[in-house]
């Protein structure tokens, strides 16, 4: 399209939330710089709504009664290419729909949140078919081989460890940039503490544990840490946030009974808020999760990771210093009990996650993408 606002498609899909979340992020700080964009589950909208739906299931009826069969997806998926006949053609699904959404929309870039939909744009342009500008952005901090599109004109990596991974996988150097994970906007600007913890009643002496698992809840540990947090014999206020679980938070407010130290909520819209109060999180290493932490500048410690893509996750911000992990129940317990009572391990982490948080990730990808928009008009100009 020539002329008018830089119009941007972001391609997404629903398996978990963090893609919806970096792909709202994303469009959020695309506005804010007058693009006019469209978000489109490719999935749901260029597979088909049944085909969504049952993935969807399936996905989460294997991450919860069978990670060991995720992990091995995960695992193979890293030694594939994603034209191996092994994919079952999965890497370009939804590609006829796209084209003809490409034609109605005319974006000036395309920008995907899940790898398929930039195996769909590099088959189309394999093909001989017009595709404009199109870019992955990474929503964990991995190198995995299924999110590397050689044909895209971008790929946003967490870090610089990544990009280098990203590059030895097969994606040529000059496509890769380090952005970070996009979050919204709140987690860049700083909160007070104490203004924090008063909003919310908590007692501005007490240290406080924030322990969440996810948008769904159910894939995690939250039943075995609160637990742990019930049972610590030391000073702490705990936030216990189930997501959109509210049977988990009726059982886990049930298990704390009356004790005034564990508040039990369900979803919450306000975790910069909640994160803000916060000595430490307790959480499973979702991606989308950690870059908020990071953001946030809140120590972490990792608890009830899933396999595949959520171990590695925990393993790049354990290294960088930034978290610690917990394998069992005990051992978070003791790792929580040790750390509350050490200030000079939530600084020696704090000194690590600064070394590693982006918290303009989104404006950072926007940016750059409003760049590759800007070069693909002036060549349609010139044409």
């Amino acid at each position: 399209m020539i002329g008018g606002a830089p119009r941007v498609l972001i391609l997404t899909a629903s398996y978990g939330a963090g893609h919806n979340a970096v792909a709202a992020a994303l469009e959020a700080a695309l506005r804010a710089v007058g693009a006019r964009t469209r978000v489109v589950d490719h999935f749901r909208e260029l597979v088909h709504p049944r085909f969504d739906r049952w993935t969807r299931r399936l996905y989460s009826a294997v991450l919860c009664g069978a990670p060991a069969l995720w992990s091995l997806a995960y695992w193979l998926g890293d030694r594939m290419a994603a034209s191996s006949p092994l994919a079952f053609d999965v890497p370009r699904l939804g590609r006829t729909k796209l084209a003809r959404l490409l034609d109605a929309e005319q974006p000036d870039c395309v920008v995907c949140t899940h790898p398929t939909p930039a195996g769909a744009l590099a088959d189309l342009r394999a093909r001989g078919r017009r595709v404009p500008p199109f870019a992955v952005v990474f929503s964990d901090f991995a190198a995995h081989r299924q999110w590397i599109a050689p044909a895209a004109d971008a790929h946003y990596v967490p870090a610089a460890a990544i990009a280098r991974g990203v590059v030895a996988r097969g994606a040529p150097e000059s496509s890769v940039v380090v952005t970070g994970i996009p979050v919204r906007a709140e987690f860049a600007e700083p909160l007070d503490r104490a203004a924090a913890r008063a909003s919310l009643g908590l007692d501005p002496k007490i240290p406080v544990v924030l322990a969440m698992a996810g948008a769904s809840g159910r894939v995690g540990r939250l039943t075995a840490a609160t637990r742990v947090l019930r049972e610590l014999p030391v000073p702490l206020q705990a936030v216990v946030v189930t997501g959109l679980d509210a049977a988990l938070a009726a059982r886990l407010r049930r298990s704390v009974g009356g004790d005034p130290r564990i508040r039990v909520l369900g979803y919450a819209d306000n975790v910069r808020q909640l994160m803000a109060a916060a000595d430490v999180l307790v959480t499973k290493a979702g991606g989308v999760s950690l870059a908020e932490a990071l953001a946030a500048e809140l120590p972490i410690v990792c608890f009830g990771s899933l396999p595949g893509h959520e171990a590695r996750n925990e393993r790049f911000v354990v290294e960088c210093g930034a978290a610690l992990a917990a394998r069992s129940p005990g051992e978070l317990g003791r790792t929580l009990r040790s750390a509350l009572g050490n200030p000079d391990l939530f600084a020696r982490l704090r000194e690590g996650i600064r070394a590693v948080r982006r918290p303009h990730a989104a404006r950072d990808v926007a940016d750059h993408l409003l760049r590759l928009a800007a070069g693909a008009r002036a060549t349609a100009s010139a044409a």
